[in-house]
């Protein structure tokens, strides 16, 4: 088993900046990449960007335009999703995620509001 947990969520103006955190625990030896979901009301779950740990490799939804930057470290098992620029439509849940087959472990969530 893993457990996600996330932090770093708020309420920020548009243009602002947030830095959510997620760190696993547990079976941390399984994982090999790490994500960043989110989801707004009404509105389905969607990745945001994953990082993986074997290659370095990283990927985007394509229309956040390179506002958004993920990292992390392994040797604590943490990652970052560095958000600049905010937009109001960045409003959201946001989930953090690791895929160990055959399934998905997700955190709880943390909230990001983002006001005009």
């Amino acid at each position: 088993q893993v457990q996600l947990v996330e932090s770093g969520g708020g309420l920020v103006q548009a243009g602002g900046s947030l830095r959510l955190s997620c760190t696993a625990s547990g079976r941390t030896f399984t994982i090999w990449n790490m994500a960043w979901y989110r989801q707004a009301p009404g509105e389905e779950r969607v990745l945001v960007a994953r990082l993986n740990w074997n290659d370095g490799r990283t990927d985007y939804l394509e229309s956040l335009e390179g506002r958004f930057t993920i990292s992390g470290d392994r040797r604590d098992m943490t990652v970052y999703l560095q958000m600049n620029s905010l937009k109001p439509e960045d409003t959201a849940m946001y989930y953090c995620n690791t895929y160990i087959s055959p399934g998905n472990y997700w955190g709880q969530g943390t909230q990001v509001t983002v006001s005009s």
